[in-house]
């Protein structure tokens, strides 16, 4: 059929010419005999697929009506008064003065009987669509009527029921619903890359390959992130202070949330409203994002602070149910988040240069990656913009796919990749000088702690000078390298012993430092003292004020050659004498208050008796049940030896120094003349 525009401009006599030469030249492929020997012009475009060789698309000439009608799907109905359309053209110079909620499409496809694992391949044909073949529906996205929007994204892929294919002929139809927004669209209804002919195995490798060259580079980084957020969390667990390593994980763990959602989508087409799912993940991905930057850069999270981020964050959400759920337009969500933009791509990186310009090392790691992400997002947004002037929309799309979709071989390239990767490298450098700064400080850290351990086994006696009348034991287990427990037993110059037992709060290094002031303190004060009440008020002075609050408990026994014991206690247990606790009265713990006063206690340590003193962490031992060995078992062992008690209490479970010291008095002391 001659347009009727070419019609117009050719006089009578070359009507009838043209008329004439396309009869005759097309009489064979044009004319369909019938049975009683009559024939009929046919309008049907033919696809022929017989040698077909590999996946093609279906950009040959279809036949258009507008209208819905379920008899348009029979492979039988009448389709020659139908339009023809080029997909690659405008379906609107068809249809210039409607626009109509649903098209069908219909193709004639001669196919070798013989063939098999025929498929069909579909992306992006309309938001609600319906495929046939020879009357059979192979696919389904959405509702045409009523409409009910489904997303386009995704590479769906039906087989051709080979029943179908043996009889030789195809007739695929198209039911599209092509709503208002498409319509205003530059292709609406069907376009040349919409649908794909060839063997379903070959077509399901290429939708393979296409998806894993468009996500392949940035599921790596998300991934990559992750394991680098499992690597903080580890190091979070082992340094509390350090919110950042948590910041890092979540942040990471959230993306991967909105990537697993993303990829989903690009294999099912879903419900339009369930594309909004993985924003909540972005918006906690970007949340701890901000804190993360926070934390390194070392700035307080001020109420200033805090106030933007609410606007921004609480703006972000309203457009985003705006879009999802209340047809806000586009525009309209762009202008909503402007406070965030402001945050993240504004505010963040003249932090992070402000820094830098302080002094702090891990600003200058981060600062090429969040000054290049600032400029991906005002690209992204100075493009969304530009592409809504039709002047300039070609030059916008062109722009945006030379930024964020350029090709390497299979793979999509884009700044927002390279600006991910980038800061997920940053944050590795940071923990892995971290790490190494680390490293060094714990080796100076264990110099440090050797070198306390060997000044403690200076101060606390490994052998006690040999007194006559006194057998004296002492045993002594650090439940750390260094300990908080100490002891000291020194002769008083009459033939009798002055012992101190006492317990450090705390362990570990501060520990044994505020020992050996201690220590020196005790040696210091004997010289001149050997009162037990008298030396701890002495001693309680000298540690008032000092290890940053500490304390300490601590009891002083002075034994005379005849027996008798004058004892003194600053908070620590009372000892055992022949298995019986003595009763002694509560005083504070040494630098608990200055001025304290200290009570003394009198008894008598009779030839054979034993004197046992301990540190709590014999008697607060914890077995795996959660068990103490408490009192009762302390005072059933105080008669045994002093490196079996010890033995017994580590061996129950120690969690805390244990020193033991005893005193037995073993042979009659002379009367003092």
């Amino acid at each position: 059929m001659i347009p009727s525009s070419c019609c117009r401009s050719l006089s009578a006599h070359r009507i009838l010419a043209a008329v004439l030469s396309l009869g005759v030249l097309g009489f064979a492929s044009g004319l369909k005999a019938l049975p009683n020997g009559q024939a009929v012009a046919s309008a049907a475009p033919i696809f022929d697929a017989t040698n077909l060789r590999q996946p093609t698309d279906l950009g040959t000439t279809w036949l258009v009506k507008a209208g819905d009608d379920p008899a348009y799907a029979r492979p039988e109905f009448d389709d020659t008064q139908w339009t023809r359309v080029d997909p690659s053209g405008d379906v609107k110079s068809v249809f210039p003065n409607s626009r109509p909620e649903v098209l069908w499409y219909r193709l004639h496809v001669k196919v070798a009987p013989t063939q098999s694992g025929l498929g069909l391949a579909e992306r992006s044909l309309s938001q609600a669509f319906e495929i046939f073949v020879n009357g059979q529906r192979i696919m389904q996205t959405g509702q045409v009527a009523p409409f009910v929007r489904y997303t386009q994204d995704a590479r769906l892929l039906a087989p051709i029921p080979d029943a179908q294919v043996a009889t030789g002929s195809l007739v695929i139809a198209l039911r599209v619903h092509v709503s208002r927004s498409e319509w205003d669209s530059t292709h609406p209804g069907l376009y040349t890359p919409n649908l794909t002919l060839g063997m379903q195995h070959a077509m399901w490798e290429h939708i393979w390959i296409v998806e894993i060259g468009q996500e392949a580079l940035n599921s790596i980084a998300v991934l990559s992130g992750l394991g680098l957020g499992f690597v903080a969390l580890a190091l979070f667990a082992a340094q509390r202070r350090q919110w950042e390593y948590l910041w890092i994980f979540l942040q990471f763990f959230f993306a991967a949330g909105a990537l697993s959602l993303v990829l989903i989508a690009d294999f099912y087409n879903v419900p339009v409203g369930w594309t909004w799912v993985p924003q909540p993940f972005r918006i906690l991905w970007s949340f701890f994002v901000i804190l993360m930057y926070f934390a390194i850069l070392r700035i307080r999270f001020g109420w200033w602070m805090r106030a933007l981020a609410a606007v921004a964050f609480t703006a972000w959400a309203l457009s985003w149910i705006g879009q999802a759920h209340l047809g806000m337009s586009q525009n309209a969500g762009l202008i909503a988040v402007i406070p965030f933009i402001f945050l993240i791509d504004g505010v963040i990186p003249v932090l992070v240069i402000v820094q830098m310009r302080r002094g702090n090392r891990e600003a200058g790691i981060l600062l090429i990656p969040a000054i290049l992400m600032s400029l991906v997002g005002y690209a992204d947004i100075l493009l969304i913009f530009l592409q809504e002037f039709p002047a300039l929309r070609g030059g916008a799309n062109r722009a945006m796919n030379a930024l964020f979709n350029t090709k390497a071989g299979p793979f999509e390239v884009s700044l927002t990749w390279l600006s991910e990767l980038l800061y997920i490298l940053s944050l590795a450098i940071i923990i892995v000088l971290r790490s190494t700064r680390i490293s060094r400080q714990q080796a100076v850290l264990e110099g440090e702690v050797a070198a306390a351990r060997e000044i403690q086994q200076v101060l606390l006696p490994e052998r006690v000078e040999a007194v006559p009348g006194f057998t004296v034991e002492s045993a002594y287990q650090p439940a750390q390298q260094v300990g908080g427990d100490f002891f000291q037993i020194l002769p008083d110059g009459d033939g009798g012993l002055l012992v101190v037992v006492g317990d450090v709060a705390g362990k570990g290094l501060p520990a044994a430092m505020l020992v050996s002031v201690l220590v020196g303190a005790i040696r210091g004060v004997a010289e001149y003292t050997k009162e037990p009440a008298e030396l701890l008020a002495n001693l309680n002075e000298r540690l008032v004020g000092r290890g940053g609050g500490g304390f300490s408990t601590a009891l002083v026994a002075r034994i005379s050659a005849d027996g008798v014991v004058t004892i003194a206690n600053a908070g620590h247990l009372a000892p055992y004498l022949d298995g019986n606790e003595v009763e002694m009265p509560g005083a504070l713990p040494l630098g608990a208050l200055s001025g304290a006063v200290y009570e003394s206690t009198q008894f008598f340590l009779a030839p054979g008796s034993r004197l046992t003193f301990y540190s709590d962490g014999v008697v607060e031992a914890q077995n795996l049940k959660g068990e103490l060995f408490g009192f009762e078992r302390g005072k059933e062992i105080s008669t045994q030896p002093a490196a079996a008690i010890v033995e017994a209490a580590k061996q129950f479970g120690q969690s805390d120094d244990i020193t033991v010291v005893t005193i037995e008095r073993n042979m009659p002391i002379a009367a003092v003349a």
